[in-house]
């Protein structure tokens, strides 16, 4: 497999809205990936597309070596693990922890008739336990804060041992504390030598964990700029994509190097 990802002149049209425009980019095996853009820049229906949820109007979509409209995407979407806030409403807050990580297995999102092995449970047990959430498994999804729910629901991404991973805003309504601690889990994780290549998408460039490689920056559907993070991740490109004069610098930390920006 030559590329994990990759998009060739992907649009998406509702009515008469572009929301993707003449989208293109290829994710090889290996990196590590950052989406930024402000609100309406298409964050959302990308999500979308890359977890098999929605088709392009037109232009070419390969997901790990698949062609969306020539794949059974129920056989694919086990192969790609999605954290993300769109999912939650598929979820009903009586739902027990471990059910919704182990639901991963089959691609859904609440139990019916689906058998589960010995193995599926422990596992689910053990991917918890690494996200520091195991106490919650015979917790349901209602009593958790919003920080907990995060945390299983990256778990739940993770449960069928994705060969693409997806996290959507994962520190998003996260206060600062929650938000770093958060951060620090996935930037250790990302560092693992079985971590999958990983999509994260973003708001805020202090999000981005240390071990990022590549960033694309979307506005209104269109790219503004790809490719390696550090020619990408500028002053001048950050705010042609949020459309007012920022600034970006970079702090060493403990765990690695982390992005900021301000108002120039």
């Amino acid at each position: 497999m030559t590329s994990v990802l990759r998009l060739r002149d992907v649009s998406v049209k509702r009515g008469e809205k572009l929301i993707l425009d003449s989208l293109s980019f290829d994710v090889k095996p290996g990196e590590q990936w950052v989406v930024l853009g402000p609100n309406g820049a298409g964050k959302t229906t990308l999500v979308s597309l890359l977890g098999t949820l929605l088709f392009p109007t037109t232009g070419a979509l390969e997901i790990l070596g698949e062609e969306i409209g020539l794949v059974d995407v129920f056989e694919l979407r086990p192969r790609i693990g999605i954290s993300s806030a769109a999912l939650t409403p598929n979820f009903a807050d009586s739902a027990k922890v471990l059910d919704v990580v182990r639901t991963a297995v089959y691609g859904m999102t609440s139990t019916w008739q689906e058998a589960y092995e010995a193995s599926d449970n422990d596992r689910a047990i053990e991917i918890l336990k690494r996200w520091g959430v195991h106490e919650l498994a015979d917790r349901t999804l209602g009593t958790l804060s919003e920080g907990e729910r995060k945390r299983v629901q990256i778990a739940r991404a993770l449960m069928p041992n994705p060969e693409l991973l997806i996290l959507d805003e994962p520190a998003a309504g996260l206060d600062i504390a929650a938000r770093e601690q958060l951060t620090k889990s996935l930037t250790e994780y990302i560092a693992t030598a079985t971590a999958p290549n990983t999509i994260l998408i973003t708001h805020h460039v202090e999000e981005i964990p240390p071990t990022a490689t590549h960033a694309l920056l979307l506005r209104e559907g269109k790219v503004v700029a790809q490719g390696n993070i550090n020619q990408v991740l500028t002053s001048g490109n950050l705010s042609a994509t949020f459309d007012i004069a920022l600034t970006v610098g970079i702090i060493d930390t403990t765990v690695g190097r982390r992005w900021s920006s301000r108002l120039a």
